[in-house]
């Protein structure tokens, strides 16, 4: 199980856009995603990977 961060802006360091500090809106919003991503473990581990990558990666 992986969460994508998106691509560092311009020519950013790779290291130092992994590793810096939330935004007032990443950090606000951390709550929710920290829950979805163990509802998606939850649902790998119950279900399966297939049932787990159709639910979370539909559009």
């Amino acid at each position: 199980m992986r969460a994508g961060i998106g691509r560092p802006p311009g020519r950013m360091n790779t290291a130092d856009f992994v590793l810096k500090p939330f935004s007032t809106a990443e950090a606000k919003n951390l709550p929710f995603l920290i829950s979805n991503a163990a509802d998606a473990v939850r649902m790998l581990v119950e279900k399966g990977l297939v049932a787990a990558q159709q639910h979370y990666h539909s559009a």
